[in-house]
């Protein structure tokens, strides 16, 4: 398994954007959030025994190295939005345009 070796932080900015800060180790995270507890549940083994902060969604995987931490405003506005997102939709035959065009093919 890769190992997760980048902290991102995700918040929103007062203009509305997103802000993005990485760090190289949790270290500076530990000074600026409360740690309240660590990661024993996650399906993602790499992300066990990381440190969950109050005010903080997360950890959470993202691609293979980073551990991503959401500020709430910004979890529920991305699930949401992720939620929301319109599947591309697919057309189907219907079994009477298969029986047409059989007949046509004839």
């Amino acid at each position: 398994m890769a190992k997760k070796d980048t902290f991102r932080i995700v918040t929103r900015a007062s203009n509305g954007e997103l802000k993005i800060k990485d760090y190289d180790t949790a270290e500076p995270l530990i000074k600026m959030h409360v740690q309240v507890g660590t990661e024993d549940c996650s399906t993602d083994l790499d992300l066990r025994g990381m440190p969950v902060f109050r005010g903080l969604i997360g950890p959470i995987p993202e691609g293979k190295n980073i551990i991503r931490y959401e500020s709430p405003e910004v979890f529920e506005t991305l699930t949401k939005e992720w939620g929301d997102a319109k599947p591309k939709r697919r057309r189907r035959r219907t079994p009477q345009q298969v029986s047409e065009e059989k007949v046509t093919q004839e």
